[in-house]
């Protein structure tokens, strides 16, 4: 079962014409612009707002107290001490947040 020349022939040519709208900029550079323009304006900006806005309001909702240390015993199991420091703290503790093993630091 051979394939005919003329169906290949007709193949390269849909390929070639498919090739020449492509290179040929059938879309033109001012309709991608103002598409682009438009998505930014509509979309991109208000978005950005709305964020900002949120993050606004998150920021002004309220302190909230420190949670009350609850020594449990599956917490800070350490088979050998961190290798900066005293040992005991991690590399980005935060006195306010992270408690030591026993305790908060600052009670």
């Amino acid at each position: 079962m051979a394939i005919s020349p003329e169906l290949l022939n007709s193949n390269r040519l849909s390929r070639a014409q498919l090739g020449q709208s492509m290179l040929s900029g059938a879309h033109s550079k001012e309709g991608s612009a103002r598409i682009w323009k438009a998505l930014t304006h509509f979309i991109v900006l208000p978005g950005v707002g709305l964020s900002m806005l949120n993050g606004f309001l998150k920021s002004h909702h309220g302190e909230h107290g420190r949670l009350e240390f609850i020594a449990y015993p599956h917490l800070h199991i350490r088979s050998k001490p961190f290798s900066w420091g005293d040992g005991n703290h991690t590399l980005f503790h935060n006195s306010h947040v992270n408690p030591l093993p026993t305790r908060y630091e600052d009670e």
